[in-house]
């Protein structure tokens, strides 16, 4: 696996669509990051006509981006298309709402089959002394528990479901098994921290048939104040619960690549 830095989605969105002519403000945008969790799954994404992401590649977490409230049309299709005359995904219109952090991962469910889950990320002011562990399950895999210190934290969470607990500052050392069992581990044992203040999402990703799990994170800093989202890449293993579209999960992917360029200037001390 790997990571694409920010910039490279931003390269690729140089020739898209003007998406406002007006200047949005703070309160006027919504905050987008993207995960690609699809093993083997390569995809060209074309906003109103216009390639915007050219082979977006598995394992690549990109945002977040601070992107106008609005709608948009997007079409997907395979890698290396001509153009969007033959979309496999739409074109659809996604709706983003002012205010709000999204997460939209593209993934496999349960039975190894290509979807995507929009999530929208828990922003909510944490208690002094405290951070926030989000777990996220979005890999072809049964349900699982998550053990710290040899205990279920988690139980039973199930494809495309997540488990969101405030727990004091720390480190925890976190193991992914079979739902019901504490032996041998799916995932891990990998070191998470938990930081006051921020949230941090754990993604399990890809498919236990094929041997491609994977775990991958990112942040949510400033829950004491005002959010905002920072990527923090992934850990190299690989709870409200999100809706599957996978045309928009996708969709969003397309909007990265389409004002990538605005937000890496924005975003460049937050990015790595």
């Amino acid at each position: 696996m790997r990571t694409r830095p920010l910039a490279a989605a931003g390269a690729l969105g140089l020739a898209a669509v003007a998406l406002t002519a007006v200047p949005a403000t703070a309160a006027d945008e919504a905050s987008l990051s993207v995960l690609h969790g699809v093993p083997g799954l390569t995809v060209d994404v074309y906003v109103d006509g216009d390639l915007t992401l050219d082979d977006f590649e598995p394992g690549t977490l990109a945002g977040p981006l601070d992107l106008p409230a609005g709608t948009y049309t997007v079409a997907i299709t395979a890698a290396d298309a001509a153009d969007d005359s033959e979309p496999a995904i739409g074109p659809v219109d996604l709706e983003l709402a002012a205010s709000t952090s999204y997460t939209a991962v593209a993934h496999l469910d349960a039975d190894g089959a290509p979807t995507a889950t929009l999530f929208t990320d828990d922003t909510s002011t944490t208690k002094a002394g405290e951070g926030r562990l989000t777990v996220r399950h979005v890999a072809a895999a049964p349900g699982v528990d998550v053990l710290a210190g040899g205990d279920a934290v988690v139980s039973g969470l199930e494809n495309p479901k997540e488990q969101v607990l405030d727990l004091p500052a720390g480190t925890v050392s976190a193991s992914v098994v079979a739902a019901g069992t504490t032996e041998p581990a799916l995932l891990g044992p990998a070191d998470v921290p938990v930081t006051e203040g921020t949230s941090t999402i754990v993604y399990a990703w890809g498919s236990a048939s094929d041997q491609t799990l994977a775990l991958a994170t990112q942040t949510v800093d400033g829950l004491h104040s005002d959010p905002s989202a920072v990527q923090a890449g992934e850990l190299g293993l690989a709870a409200d619960e999100g809706t599957a579209v996978w045309p928009y999960a996708l969709a969003a992917v397309a909007l990265l690549g389409a004002t990538g360029l605005a937000a890496v200037r924005r975003h460049a001390t937050a990015t790595r």
